[in-house]
């Protein structure tokens, strides 16, 4: 069970708008607009991206060649770069946080959507859909009754399959069930390689793995509709965006504590805990985020960015171009220029700690084999970006204070907190 950190500072404390000349350079609310301006230009990359990745899937199911299939997987592989870096705006922000699963749940039993090894097993005392299979079936039963799968949409998807039965492991929606479909199982557990889905599997005149149309039906239908569900969080933070508003319409105070609640808990539950320090504990490639492709260590390293960019207010948009503003960096410079430069430094920091894993994977070792037991140089280069984002969440948590905000919970993980209950 995820525990909640929590701090407290005094229940007296002024309010940041009414605060005097310890804040009179920087207007909270400017601060809110330029954290809700960067929110949409990642939304709005997310989706660009995701257009993309959808376009080079078309082009696959129409001619399933093995180059056609490399392209949807570099689309895929592009795809993350902006949407990880909007995970910061989680845990503070409900509306987010109430959506992500729709786009970004893991890990996921992937035998409800397609054929899985033998060594995946036949049967789950947790999950009756955990080889389902619905491509290769046009009917599947949930909580007892016959459901018609003979057609596989988007609505079917999100209204009928995500979460059936009340299971979050039966993940039938967004990037990691686009992810599965493009590569595969990957049954390399921490030695090297990825899925190695052949194109064929999507190939009607010369069909492997069985029920090529519905293979392909249902990749095109996650597609479209991870489509429709970053255009509405694009909506979310346009100008007259549920979001946008809820932040800029409401108390500065609770505005400020949203964006340090999204950064501290996707530093040290979320990333530092339930993304790498479990699959550390356990040595298990199934606990990391992007386990199908071996791209993790790129999406630990763009979360990391991101929490980075919406800290500093600053955002490279993947044409280049920059997009800036009033950040809480400015606030906190303002109430302790000390701590600023200290937070500055640690995120900075923990971006260095990222960048090395990368090199490692760029090298030829995968986060998955960096993981594995005995591999002493791997755990520590791992166990070193779990240290570097614990540091930096015990600076934001000094920010909470800095900026006098009241009562911050952040996101926990018995990974963190209570090792041992990781092995009970």
């Amino acid at each position: 069970m995820l525990k909640s950190w929590t701090i407290t500072t005094s229940a007296a404390a002024v309010t940041l708008a009414l605060a005097g000349q310890a804040y009179a350079e920087t207007d909270p609310q400017a601060v809110l607009s330029s954290y809700a301006d960067i929110a949409q230009a990642k939304y709005e990359d997310s989706l660009a991206t995701a257009v993309a990745l959808d376009e080079a899937i078309d082009a696959f199911i129409a001619a399933p060649s093995e180059d056609n299939l490399k392209a949807a997987k570099t689309a895929w592989k592009a795809a993350r770069v902006p949407y990880q870096q909007t995970e910061a705006y989680r845990f503070g922000n409900a509306i987010v946080d109430d959506w992500e699963g729709r786009v970004n749940a893991w890990p996921l039993d992937e035998g409800l959507i397609d054929y899985v090894d033998a060594s995946y097993g036949t049967e789950s005392d947790d999950n009756t859909l955990y080889t389902a299979n619905v491509i290769a079936n046009p009917s599947i039963e949930i909580n007892g009754e016959a459901v018609d799968a003979s057609t596989i949409t988007p609505e079917f998807l999100s209204g009928t399959l995500q979460e059936a039965g009340g299971v979050e492991a039966n993940v039938a929606t967004g990037y990691h069930a686009i992810e599965f479909l493009l590569w595969g199982q990957d049954l390399n557990g921490t030695e090297a390689g990825a899925g190695a889905r052949p194109a064929t599997d999507f190939d009607p005149d010369n069909c492997t793995g069985g029920h090529c149309d519905r293979r392909a039906q249902y990749l095109a239908a996650a597609s479209d509709l991870l489509i429709a569900d970053l255009e509405e969080m694009v909506a979310n933070w346009g100008e007259d965006g549920a979001a946008r508003a809820g932040l800029l319409e409401g108390d500065p105070n609770t505005g400020l504590a949203t964006i340090l609640t999204g950064l501290g808990s996707l530093s040290y539950g979320e990333l530092a805990g339930e993304r790498m320090k479990l699959g550390l504990l356990l040595h298990d490639p199934e606990e990391e985020h992007d386990c199908f492709s071996d791209n993790t260590h790129m999406s630990h390293f763009y979360d990391a960015l991101g929490i980075r960019n919406v800290y500093a207010g600053q955002y490279e948009r993947v044409d280049g171009t920059m997009v800036d503003g009033p950040a809480i960096a400015d606030l906190v410079k303002q109430a302790d220029p000390d701590l600023d430069a200290e937070l500055t430094a640690k995120l900075d920091a923990t971006v260095a700690a990222m960048k090395a894993m990368v090199a490692r994977a760029e090298a030829g070792e995968a986060y998955d084999q960096m993981i594995g037991e005995g591999n002493a140089e791997g755990n520590a280069a791992v166990q070193a970006a779990i240290d570097a984002l614990i540091d930096q969440t015990r600076s934001i948590e000094r920010a909470v204070a800095a900026l006098e905000l009241d009562q911050i919970a952040f996101e926990g993980s018995d990974s963190l907190d209570d090792p041992d209950a990781v092995f009970q």
